[in-house]
């Protein structure tokens, strides 16, 4: 491939489209309103997983499976070349009520999913996890020694296109112009998109997370109640999340949530009373209907792509949308039916 590509957008699915593309050769250029990885990649919690699979459609779950398959690989490779460990590491998630139980263990034995009950909750020990920023960092400085050209505080303002194509992006910090495009820029994927954004369906929801430190991890598992996590991290962090909040472009934390999440994790954990907290932040994620994301080419632009609207599972899901793009771009039969996640006018 000797295809000049623009990305727009730094996040974990434009730095990882930009990595898999400058490995087919591509000449890449990636634009970021603000600085590299720091919106809601950076903010998640790096869960490599649905929080209950059960209860989405397989459209959503056989990205997930697909992308948590490869993750492993994918984050060694990247700690092997850039000395930035993403701290992948099977923790496992235990799922307490309520739910279904019977339900869930159905769909594990359908779907291949280890499940074992452990007292009145689910544990589902093959799930993983990964340190969000850690591996942000790895795969800016893989972008970065692979020659992908990096330039931060860059806002698309216009996409500047004609006759079935797009000539050229009008941003804050000039012009910029290739051979093909990419939309990688999460929340802000259809304001980049402008007029063509077609069916995109994309737009901000807030996430609240809490992050508290203990001397040594104070848990073995991930631990989820009804849309309520606690990730515990290799060195006694361990985080709570999150909210799911409707509120624009907003990314502000708020006093209500710091409290609902607090209460709600000392029920679980009750050693967290007495943990002072380090930090509350929020991040917007890319939501769209139904949690399905946007993976190809534009229906009406043939030099234009989208990989985008994975609403709380980009992370996850990163690898297996990589292989869909670049199955899209290389004119290559996809694994599995693809044709779900297209970006429709």
């Amino acid at each position: 491939m000797t295809d000049e590509f623009i990305v727009i957008g730094a996040g974990a699915l434009g730095l990882a489209s930009a990595e898999a593309l400058l490995l087919q050769g591509a000449t890449v250029t990636v634009l970021e309103r603000g600085a590299v990885g720091r919106e809601s990649s950076w903010a998640g919690g790096g869960i490599l997983s649905p929080l209950c699979p059960w209860d989405y459609p397989d459209v959503v779950t056989r990205l997930t499976t697909r992308g948590a398959a490869l993750f492993g690989a994918w984050a060694e490779s990247l700690y092997q070349a850039t000395g930035i460990d993403p701290e992948y590491q099977v923790s496992g998630m235990l799922v307490l009520p309520p739910f279904d139980m019977e339900a869930a263990e159905r769909w594990c034995v359908a779907h291949g999913m280890q499940a074992i009950r452990e007292g009145s909750g689910l544990l589902l020990p093959d799930v993983a996890q990964a340190r969000n920023p850690r591996l942000l960092q790895s795969q800016r400085a893989r972008v970065e020694q692979l020659g992908g050209r990096i330039v931060e505080h860059c806002t698309v303002q216009e996409i500047d296109a004609g006759q079935g194509r797009v000539s050229r992006l009008r941003t804050d910090c000039g012009e910029f112009s290739a051979q093909r495009y990419l939309v990688t820029a999460g929340a802000w994927s259809a304001q980049v998109a402008g007029k063509w954004a077609g069916q995109a369906g994309i737009k901000p929801i807030r996430g609240q997370m809490l992050l508290f430190k203990f001397a040594t991890p104070p848990l073995r598992h991930i631990l989820l109640q009804d849309g309520l996590y606690l990730i515990p991290r290799k060195d006694g962090h361990l985080l709570v999340g999150s909210t799911l909040e409707d509120v624009g472009f907003d990314k502000l934390t708020t006093a209500s949530a710091r409290e609902m999440l607090l209460q709600r994790a000392i029920t679980l954990l009750p050693a967290l009373r007495d943990q002072p907290l380090v930090q509350q932040w929020a991040g917007l994620r890319p939501g769209s209907p139904d949690n399905i994301p946007r993976i190809g080419r534009h229906p009406e632009l043939k030099n234009l792509y989208i990989n985008s609207g994975h609403f709380r599972y980009g992370v996850t899901m990163a690898p297996a949308s990589v292989e869909v793009l670049l199955d899209e771009i290389n004119g290559k039969e996809p694994s599995f039916d693809s044709s779900p996640y297209q970006w429709r006018a």
